[in-house]
């Protein structure tokens, strides 16, 4: 093993907040450093010169200052048995480098501790240094050879049940964590004594994950009775009666890993197969759903369970039909109570915790940031989410018990796109080859599947810790790429059938291929990829290796799909063959034995179907008045409920526009305040129409009334969507998430009553649709402290996804007020804001009834109420929609937000924070205490109406028999003041800028303990200037010229080479924008290079972004590592920079990799190199750029233009080495790009600056100008719709979309 030392592991900001969590916890620390350290395995002694490029490629990221190693030692590194995604690509790096006797790469990371008490105990100083779950801990560098052992394989072991009868199958059934039920175990014990042999220890795992409550759904398909009735139907028929009321549009239901519905018709982008060129391809886009969940591995290790949650809903998109496209993601928690120790709340009251699980502010601070990171370096927007927390002891359906989220909620999902012709999986033939793509088996995950079936706290801790799953995105993307390349031959397509694998590893994934298809399988273990040999076959077999899937393609196509995966670099096995008969059979060559060998039936055949007989039960609640409480002191409470708070925490953390179809995401307005009701993208790079998504759920109504939550959050999916331009209700279909505490008292009952009012009642009432869906029936942890027996359990929660056809993004409303219903401005500046905003008009659904149980305004006073809202008539919530898309259709309304958490008072005031505008308010008449007429969480919405539409509004609230509950209730004002008034007499009034930071508290305090607290402090501090003038646009040139018209009638289109490694993610966007230029984009991919490719025919070379062997040894310089030290590809490379007829333009991940080749650039020796955000976070905003005076041949005629940008990075600060290298930059006029302040000013301030560059550095050019590098995404917003805000007078093309005609005018 080799050891190499690597730069600074830790930041000042972090050492600091490492000294505290020590003295948090008792034990003196005087200082803490840390360094990266790599720990190489060669297969031989490496040369001289292979230890020089090691060492160069082990040299990255920021510079740092030397660490003192002489304090205490604990070193952190990956667990033994596993391999890091991290050292899977570093070695990739190498390999690709010319290393070819390198092994493996592993980092660790060295802490250095000057204790202050030496009789410090090792574990207590390490704990707050690792995750237990993913990494272990030595005390010497040495222990690291651990990572490095391998043993000899293990066999199979069988259990004694000829011998020993069923107690040997009890006794296995525990010791093995396999949460079979005792009806199962008799099923197991027949089977098996009629095959007349024992089973093996890998067959009943595989059955009990196979027939786990996660992957079969016994209690949604089992019989009920109810107080002694029999129930006619189980639940998912309930569920199933939404599609036989209502098929209108769906084309795949409860089948697959997805659902899909009716798109539209446009031109998908993508390169033609032959030729590589990419081009628009006119066809049927149709629209895929999937929501799912990811609780038990949250609660455990939050990272890495949210992380793979993403991950694994990812690939059940991408394994829909036969091979489709994700496109744009959600991701949604409901936690207990925060417990932010730096903003204490009064309804926050300590109940404790078991110590396996993490609490609810861990969750918090670390699950996001893994959703967020996967969707991030796979590619796929995340544009939609909802947070809720909830902790109380209440009197409900059990009596008085602590309900809450112990077990939290980490919903996951997305919507993507499918070929109609792949929606229906093909026929596996005989003989067909059944394929593992993806990542190697690691003794990881394993279990899951029935892990997450049992309550918390009632499985053995180290079960828990093998069921958590480790993340790698990037191989997934790689995986995407493949089936990309497969579903886009059409006709072609290789892949027959496809399956994600998840929970139960190969074991669930390849019986279930097999058996969808009516076949069996003949499968080699020792086929299926492997870098740990010491693995049993059990442990080969049931792991839950993340980032693989499983498919069938016939023997002639075989070839085909190799070279596709080869070229993508996605790895892949040949597992076994299909057979006619469906018999299972699983050999060994090692051993030469069969580990598997039964028949589909006996694993996949009906055990005894489960029966439910419960017993029905109601709530009591609480007595909540409403008339005594301190409006003040009520507005700060639920201000600062997370549930109603400012989410920013959330969201700037996950990229909101690569694809360059995002039309609209969470923030909205000039001044991005994360308040939109609804997400919404484009189908195609050549259409208006497009999907939408939105969320739903109202899960403490379920503590009073399990029906009306469930009603309600069906309503609030709808109430959220109808800010969109759908029209017909059937074009919009729903996802269906149920989470429950089974066999809890009056739960089951309840989630029976709430599944028959929305599946029997309120869905075929409105004409919709739940063609999919996902159920978690094991929400509740209990355990023991000090003696006493203690649980929380969640509320019966239903999380409702809506997703719909939308006709025209454009025509998409948001919450964010006007002073002027006319259009947007291009500026901002208070001195031009003139008020003509029209009225602002509440629809009470609710008729003003104003009940208040479950709300958020009782939660923060610690009450629950008794009296929940409802849906109290479908028609008018029909009726409610119907209005909705007539007035986004004639486009009569300006503004939009529905009621939701916290009430009228939150809907208004977010609505004038996302404009930055007062309102007067008058709420007489509306209700009998102001109190609940504010919080009431009853259904319905806020508009906006200019005075010239308002009698047409009024016109249409009358057809739609809605006149009675549409009220008029205030006006928008220039001003900074919010004031509600009720009976003439002012009863709320206070700064805008007041309640924002109030709003934005919650999200201050998060943002500071978990990022760095500098940053978070200027981004506060920038929300409280009421001046800010916002995004605006400022150009010197004319938007809508075309300056490549007189190039298009020459008929020629330049070769433009749009360059990606493996794990870039923006090349799709980055083509279709030079395209749109009257380039021939050609997808260029590194092995093609590495293979030889010339670029002699390109007049021009793009790096697009994304994340590069995902960012390991530095971003884009692993990349680069692999073209410098390739003397062929270096040559080609070099040889392209030198040409004086071509242009190179490097974006993000490519700006980084462009800059780290400077040595090969003409006149470019003096860019920087690009390093970790100051915020050490990834940064995703829309920033204000300014283009500077500069050579470069791609800004020509936009210099001094000031416009917003989309920007998604987590490494772009520029970092100078020389004192004086931006003065050489500046005297050479080589910078490009800075960003400046919504005033304009070039600025080092966060968030305007979201990385930290010195001068605002972010775009830089060579000497001639030919070659172009910037950090923010120019090919994500060169549509107008593309842009999160964007001014009215835009038309088809953004400001942006004049960088790549000015490279087709350089070309010429």
């Amino acid at each position: 093993m080799l050891m190499l030392r690597g730069s600074s592991a830790l930041s000042s900001f972090k050492q600091d907040k490492l000294l505290a969590q020590f003295a948090a916890q008792g034990i003196g620390v005087l200082s803490v450093q840390a360094q990266y350290v790599h720990f190489v395995d060669a297969q031989s002694e490496l040369s001289q010169a292979e230890t020089a490029v090691l060492s160069q490629l082990l040299t990255y990221g920021p510079s740092s200052e030397k660490i003192d190693t002489s304090g205490y030692l604990v070193l952190v590194t990956p667990r033994p048995g596993t391999i890091s995604p991290w050292a899977s690509k570093a070695t990739d790096i190498a390999k690709n480098s010319g290393l070819a006797k390198i092994h493996r790469i592993e980092r660790g990371i060295a802490y250095y501790i000057d204790l202050d008490d030496t009789s410090a105990d090792f574990a207590a100083v390490a704990a707050p240094l690792h995750d237990r779950m993913t990494q272990a801990v030595f005390a010497e560098l040495e222990s690291a050879q651990q990572l490095f052992a391998q043993t000899d394989a293990k066999p199979f072991s069988s259990v004694p049940i000829i011998e020993e009868g069923k107690a040997a199958l009890e006794s296995a059934n525990k010791k093995l964590g396999l949460a079979l039920a005792d009806d199962e175990v008799d099923y197991l014990f027949e089977s098996f004594t009629k095959l007349g042999r024992n089973p093996n220890d890998i067959e009943l795992y595989m059955f009990a994950q196979a027939n786990s409550e996660h992957c079969r759904h016994k209690i949604f398909n089992a019989d009920w009775t109810i107080d002694g009735q029999v129930q006619p139907k189980s639940l998912f028929k309930m569920i199933k009666n939404t599609f036989e009321v209502s098929s209108d549009f769906v084309h795949s239901a409860y089948k697959d890993n997805a659902a899909v519905m009716e798109g539209w018709a446009a031109g998908r982008f993508y390169p033609d197969a032959k030729t590589q060129a990419y081009d628009y391809h006119h066809q049927d886009i149709d629209i895929l759903m999937k929501v799912e969940t990811h609780n038990h591995p949250t609660a455990i290790s939050p990272f890495a369970g949210a992380a793979t949650g993403s991950g694994g809903e990812i690939r059940d998109e991408g394994a829909t039909g036969r091979g489709s496209k994700p496109k744009a993601g959600l991701v949604g928690f409901t936690v207990s109570n925060l417990n932010i120790p730096t903003l204490p709340q009064p309804w926050e009251v300590h109940y404790g915790k078991p110590e396996r699980i993490v609490n609810a502010l861990d969750i918090m601070l670390e699950g996001p940031l893994g959703g967020a990171a996967f969707n991030n370096e796979f590619g796929r927007p995340n544009i939609l989410g909802y947070f809720r927390t909830f902790e109380q002891k209440v009197d409900s359906f059990n009596g008085e018990e602590v309900r809450g989220y112990h077990k939290p909620i980490m919903l996951a999902g997305g919507l993507g796109n499918i070929k109609k012709d792949h929606i229906q999986k093909a026929e596996i033939t005989v003989g067909a080859k059944l394929i593992a793509l993806g990542g190697p088996a690691m003794n990881i995950g394993l279990g899951g599947g029935a892990a997450s079936s049992v309550a918390s706290g009632e499985s053995n801790a180290d079960l828990d810790f093998a069921s958590v799953q480790r993340e790698n995105p990037e191989m997934e993307r790689r995986c995407q790429e493949a089936i990309d390349k497969c579903w886009q031959l059409g006709d072609e397509n290789p892949i027959q059938f496809i399956h994600d694998v998840g929970a139960g590893g190969l074991s669930n994934a390849f019986p279930e291929l097999v058996n969808d298809a009516e076949r069996g399988g003949v499968f080699e273990l020792r086929n299926v990829p492997n870098d740990e040999p010491g693995m049993s076959p059990l442990e080969i077999w049931c792991n839950e290796s993340q980032e693989r899937y499983v498919m069938s393609v016939a023997p002639e196509n075989l070839a085909l799909f190799t070279a596709i995966c080869e070229r993508e670099r996605a790895p892949f096995a040949v597992v076994g063959e299909a057979t006619r008969e469906q018999h299972l059979t699983l050999s060994d060559k090692k051993f030469g034995n069969k580990p598997i060998d039964m028949p589909l039936d006996v694993l996949l055949g009906k055990p005894p179907k489960m029966s439910k007989d419960v017993v029905s039960s109601t709530a009591k609640g609480d007595v909540f008045d409403t008339a005594n409480v301190d409006i003040q002191d009520a507005i700060k409470r639920v201000l600062q409920l997370p549930t109603v708070a400012d989410k920013t925490f959330l969201i700037t953390i996950g990229d909101r526009s690569v694809t360059g179809m995002v039309s609209r995401d969470q923030m909205v307005g000039p001044w991005q305040v994360p308040v939109s009701d609804v997400a919404v993208t484009t189908s195609a790079f050549d259409t208006y129409h497009g999907e939408a998504m939105s969320i739903g759920e109202r899960t403490p109504v379920a503590l009073l009334n399990h029906a009306a939550s469930a009603r309600l959050a069906v309503a609030e999916s709808l109430t959220n969507i109808a800010g969109t331009n759908i029209g017909d209700i059937k074009r919009i279909k729903l996802s269906a998430n149920w989470m429950s505490a089974s066999n809890h008292p009056g739960e089951d009952a309840g989630l029976y009553a709430a599944v028959k009012a929305i599946g029997e009642e309120l869905c075929p009432e409105l004409g919709l649709t739940i063609p999919v869906g996902k159920d978690s029936m094991s929400m509740k942890t209990a355990w023991q402290e000090n003696g006493e027996d203690k649980a929380v359990t969640s509320p019966l929660s239903l999380v409702i996804t809506a997703f719909g056809a939308v006709k025209d993004v454009r025509k998409t409303i948001t919450p964010q007020l006007r002073l002027s219903c006319g259009a947007e401005p291009t500026s901002n500046k208070p001195q031009e804001r003139q008020a003509n905003g029209g009225s602002l008009m509440l629809i009470d659904l609710g008729n003003k009834q104003n009940r208040m149980g479950g709300s958020c305004l009782a939660q923060v006073y610690g009450k629950l109420g008794q009296t929940t809202p409802d849906v109290d008539s479908p028609k008018h919530l029909k009726a409610f929609y119907l209005l909705m898309q007539e007035l986004v259709e004639k486009e009569l309304i300006t503004a939009y937000h529905d009621r939701s958490d916290g009430g009228l008072f939150t809907t208004i005031v977010e609505m004038a924070f996302a404009g930055k505008v007062g309102v007067e308010i008058d709420i007489t008449g509306l209700g009998e205490d102001v109190a609940s007429v504010l919080f009431s969480e009853e259904l319905g919405a806020v508009i906006q109406v200019s005075e010239s539409a308002k009698d047409s509004v009024l016109a249409l609230a009358k057809k739609y028999e809605l006149s009675e509950l549409l009220h008029t209730i205030g006006t928008v004002s220039a001003d900074d003041m919010i004031c509600f008034s009720n009976e003439g007499e002012c009863i709320v009034k206070n700064t805008r800028t007041h309640y924002r930071t109030l709003w934005s508290s919650t999200t201050f305090a998060m943002q500071t303990l978990r990022d760095n607290p500098a940053c978070a402090k200027q981004e506060h501090d920038a929300k409280r200037d009421p001046a800010n003038p916002g995004l605006h646009s400022l150009l010197t040139f004319d938007i809508n010229k075309d300056i490549t018209a007189p190039f298009i009638n020459l008929g020629s289109k330049p070769e433009v080479a749009i360059l990606r490694e493996q794990g870039v993610n923006s090349h799709v966007e980055m083509a279709a924008a030079f395209h749109s230029a009257g380039f021939t984009p050609i997808d260029v991919h590194m092995s093609d290079m590495l293979a030889g490719r010339s670029l002699d025919n390109f007049a021009g070379l793009v790096a697009c972004g994304g994340f590069s062997y995902g960012d390991v040894l530095g971003a884009g310089e692993g990349w680069a590592k692999s073209i410098l030290f390739n003397e062929q590809v270096k040559a080609t490379f070099k040889a392209f920079f030198e040409r004086n007829d071509t242009f190179s333009l490097g974006v993000c991940n490519g700006c980084q990799m462009l800059s780290n080749l400077k040595s090969l650039i003409p006149g470019a020796e003096h860019w920087p190199h690009f390093v970790t955000n100051q915020s050490e976070r990834f940064e995703a905003r829309v920033a204000m750029v300014e283009v500077a005076d500069s050579p470069s041949v791609l800004l020509t005629g936009m210099q001094g233009s000031r416009m917003p940008i989309a920007v998604s990075h987590g490494e772009g600060r520029a970092e100078f080495k020389l004192d004086n290298q931006i003065s050489m930059l500046k005297n050479e006029s080589q910078i490009a790009l800075r960003f400046v302040d919504n005033y304009g000013r070039v600025t080092s301030e966060y968030p305007a600056n979201p990385n930290g560059s010195e001068q605002g550095i972010t775009g830089l050019t060579s000497l001639d100008g030919r070659s172009t590098i910037m950090m923010p995404h120019p090919e994500r917003v060169f549509r107008t719709v593309s842009n999160s805000w964007r001014p009215d007078e835009w038309k088809e093309d953004g400001p942006w979309m004049r960088m790549f005609r000015n490279a087709r005018v350089f070309v010429g």
